[in-house]
């Protein structure tokens, strides 16, 4: 690596990006193929593709910034702008599913038996385990909170405290989710009702599942010692995203299950 005398971060060649494109090609067509009822053999290669261009590419990353110093206060200001724009996306993101949701129950047409929600549709109890999930989140935008402080102060052991029953909580999260789904009398295809709820929901559960991945990984960071007082923009950027997670969820709880039901 070349000596330069400037605060920025080069970026130097990394093979990780298009072996993870070429991943991502193979678990889409292995995924249509799979609904066409094909063997999942192309499917789980590029699952495992991802899996490891993922290890791969962390490591490489925590060493840059652990290990070498790369990342400087003019690099972390970069990531942190990154990391904001990344959220107003999913924010916009999820913007359209709420669109598609009001547009349709605001004013149901003819077509759904002018009533909402439609006609033939048992939706869901909000106070049951829709309102038991929301809890959950709640609780862990508590615990991740208390990580982060604890971070903040030098408390190792709270930290990772706070980090695991952060991790437990989403996980408990996304297996009651699972059991929703699997409980629910209606489906995707059960009119404009089921589409948008199960869309809203699953890209929800979608977002649970990668920030419980984030901040696994950072508690697996915290283990070695990999964040100090002022250096963790790492674990901070998991916690702007499980916050971002959690207000999300409000807002489907308050609209989609119990507004909207």
């Amino acid at each position: 690596m070349m000596n330069h005398y400037h605060p920025y971060h080069m970026v130097e060649l990394s093979p990780w990006p298009i072996i993870g494109a070429c991943g991502a090609l193979l678990l889409t067509s292995g995924l249509v193929k799979w609904f066409h009822n094909y063997m999942m053999s192309l499917l789980l290669l590029g699952v495992v593709i991802i899996i490891m261009t993922m290890i791969q590419w962390w490591r490489d990353v925590v060493r840059e910034g652990t290990y070498q110093g790369l990342h400087t206060s003019n690099v972390v200001f970069g990531l942190r702008w990154g990391m904001i724009l990344f959220i107003l996306s999913e924010v916009l993101f999820f913007f359209s599913f709420f669109w598609a949701f009001f547009h349709s129950s605001l004013a149901p047409t003819m077509d759904l038996g002018s009533y909402w929600p439609p006609t033939g549709v048992t939706v869901l109890n909000p106070f049951q385990v829709p309102l038991l999930n929301t809890a959950v989140l709640l609780a862990s935008g508590v615990t991740v909170t208390w990580a982060h402080h604890s971070l903040m102060e030098g408390n190792y052991i709270q930290g990772v405290q706070g980090l695991l029953f952060t991790v437990v909580l989403g996980l408990y999260f996304t297996v009651l989710h699972g059991m929703e789904y699997f409980e629910s009398s209606f489906s995707v295809s059960d009119s404009i009702y089921g589409t948008t709820f199960f869309v809203a929901t699953g890209f929800h559960g979608l977002h649970v599942i990668i920030g419980s991945s984030f901040l696994l990984i950072c508690l697996f960071r915290q283990f070695y010692w990999h964040f100090s007082k002022n250096h963790h923009f790492g674990f901070e950027a998991s916690a702007w995203y499980w916050h971002f997670v959690d207000v999300v969820w409000l807002f489907l709880f308050i609209t989609i299950y119990w507004w909207g039901s």
